[in-house]
């Protein structure tokens, strides 16, 4: 039977080149887009995957995908995010809600919607974390919050899930070469060079090893940190 994953962030970056590697290798995917455009742009790329239109910055948009969601999935992916640095005298109500909401809330009530998936093929749940879910530096705070947050979703998932075979594993890249890493650098005020950093590549291959586990493990925590 082919396998079923649900990947969200497959627009750029670590989401892109993983849902690359399950096209190639036969697997059917099931996507996220924020918008209309958004969605065209993803199934032009990605010829044959199911795309569903849900702005992760609006939790109830995503509940509305209950019902419209595979009845098997071998895996959920989170791999979307969005940053916005500043120290805490300056960063708005609205970088704190939009962080929370599209880099914890998010997951917590997609997961929630396809456990039932999840439990019935024994899958995976990973989430895309951050060296800043580790590790809160200056001018990190809401972003930091939100991984630091995601990190414990993860931990109490893990603990209720073990009894349904579900696995769960966070994944903490430290900085890696996508857009989201190209505006970090503009709000550090610093020149990027992607190749400083990780490939995403690599990152999306440790997911497909986590993905591919045999039954016999799991791997609950994988950081991964440039040279």
């Amino acid at each position: 039977m082919t396998a079923t994953h649900l990947v969200t962030g497959a627009g750029s970056g670590i989401g892109a080149v993983l849902a690359d590697r399950l096209v190639e290798r036969g697997d059917e995917l099931v996507l996220l887009a924020r918008s209309t455009e958004r969605a065209h742009d993803l199934r032009a790329d990605l010829p044959g995957a199911t795309v569903f239109v849900a702005d992760l910055a609006d939790a109830d948009a995503v509940a509305r995908l209950a019902d419209q969601l595979p009845e098997r999935l071998a895996s959920v992916v989170h791999a979307a995010g969005v940053v916005e640095l500043g120290p805490v005298s300056d960063l708005s109500t609205e970088a704190w809600q939009e962080q929370l909401a599209v880099n914890l809330v998010a997951p917590a009530v997609l997961t929630r919607l396809c456990l039932p998936a999840l439990r019935a093929t024994g899958g995976t749940v990973v989430f895309v974390n951050s060296g800043a879910g580790l590790f809160a530096g200056p001018q990190w705070s809401a972003y930091a919050a939100s991984k630091h947050g995601l990190r414990a979703l993860a931990d109490s998932l893990r603990a209720e899930e073990q009894g349904y075979g579900v696995r769960v594993t966070s994944v903490y890249p430290g900085r890696t070469a996508t857009p989201m890493q190209q505006k970090v650098h503009d709000q550090e005020g610093r020149t990027y060079d992607a190749g400083d950093w990780i490939d995403p590549a690599t990152v999306a291959d440790a997911i497909l090893h986590v993905l591919d586990l045999t039954p016999d493990a799991t791997i609950s925590d994988l950081t991964v940190k440039p040279r």
